[in-house]
């Protein structure tokens, strides 16, 4: 087995358990920041490690048109480039090319592409991709695969997700197996019984280390969402990680690992503190709010960030009002921390059976809402 998984504990349908990489141990749950561009916006590597986080994303699509997978390779491998010695996954490229680059022309065999950075013509397959990954020296590949948007007719998302299939069975061929590296497969089909459970047997078949789910937090909403989850992780094994792609609201996490999901990503933490939003146990702050202006409390009294121990909500809306980077700086390094803390809290809750209980008591908070200061 290239990529050891091991379920260690159980809640329910919620799962405890660690997923062992040549670049290290990851627990699970565990929710990776992402480094899009080999760098996880306005955060040092060793910042990042400081929140709690042991793996990282990349992307193939970004990394392939700058600075290049082959510059990347030679200069030592994304783990060396970007500084971060930790696991790294990294995506495809696939949802990109659907969503950010131009003039987009897809066949069976792959997609050719002009790049949103300088209008140069690109091509994409799962050869191609998976070829990428293995220069940047990702730890965990996934298949190349389309990206099914929503709403879509469900003749129209078959289409997409057997088109996704036959990708997934080549870029398992073009993949490299080795120790402590691995390939995950990616289940589409949208919000269609049929094709969800379709996709994941023709995954079984393939065979892969890990199994996540895609097409989704593209505008279906929380009940849709979970609602695939709960047909689709049934077909999946269970020895081994399932990883939910894209989805990074506190709700969807907690009730995304009450279904059974070990692994998460989503720039929702990193974008919201670049834009002076952060998450609290009571849920969201937005910084620029003038109640925050003459407030001398902590963000978040029962963080341990620095944002949190070292800083007062006055001086924190006075860094995003004023445009200044170091209101991005700490207000990422806030929300990471979050979602790693949410994290643990969650992993020891299925340790030792509780998961219920802090599941009800996080709804509860987050309905409360923030506390305005006393005047």
């Amino acid at each position: 087995m290239s990529l050891p998984f091991s379920v260690d504990s159980t809640d329910g349908l919620a799962r405890c358990g660690s997923l062992i990489t040549k670049h290290g141990k990851i627990d699970t749950p565990t929710f990776m920041p992402v480094g899009t561009a080999a760098t996880v916006k306005a955060m040092m590597p060793s910042s990042i490690k400081e929140t709690g986080a042991q793996i990282i994303l990349g992307n193939t699509y970004h990394l392939m048109l700058r600075p290049g997978a082959s510059r990347i390779r030679d200069l030592g491998g994304l783990h060396q480039f970007m500084g971060w010695q930790g696991p790294i996954l990294t995506d495809s490229g696939g949802y990109q090319v659907m969503s950010l680059a131009q003039l987009r022309k897809l066949d069976d065999d792959g997609v050719t592409f002009r790049s949103h950075i300088d209008g140069s013509y690109h091509r994409l397959t799962p050869e191609k991709s998976i070829e990428i990954q293995l220069e940047l020296g990702s730890n965990i590949v996934m298949a190349f695969d389309e990206c099914t948007p929503f709403p879509i007719s469900e003749e129209d998302a078959e289409k997409s997700m057997l088109l996704s299939m036959r990708w997934a069975e080549r870029s398992k061929q073009s993949f490299e197996d080795q120790a402590g590296y691995g390939l995950f497969g990616i289940v589409q089909g949208s919000v269609f019984e049929s094709l969800r459970v379709q996709s994941a047997k023709a995954l079984l078949e393939i065979g892969f280390d890990g199994y996540a789910v895609g097409g989704l937090a593209v505008g279906e909403g929380h009940e849709k969402m979970m609602g695939v989850l709960k047909m689709t992780l049934p077909v999946l094994p269970a020895d081994k990680p399932r990883y939910l792609m894209g989805v990074g609201k506190p709700r969807d996490l907690v009730a995304a690992v009450q279904n059974g999901i070990d692994m998460f990503d989503c720039v929702l933490p990193t974008r919201s503190g670049r834009t002076g939003q952060a998450f609290t146990k009571r849920g969201e702050v937005n910084l620029r709010n003038a109640r925050h202006s003459n407030d001398p409390r902590p963000l978040d009294a029962d963080c341990s960030c620095p944002a949190c121990t070292q800083f007062s909500r006055a001086y924190l809306h006075h860094l995003v009002k004023s445009g200044e980077i170091l209101g991005a700086m700490l207000l990422t390094w806030h929300n990471l921390k979050y979602y790693q803390d949410l994290m643990r809290g969650l992993r020891e809750a299925i340790k030792n059976g509780l998961l219920g209980e802090f599941a009800s008591l996080f709804n509860q908070e987050q309905k409360s809402g923030d506390i305005a200061p006393i005047k």
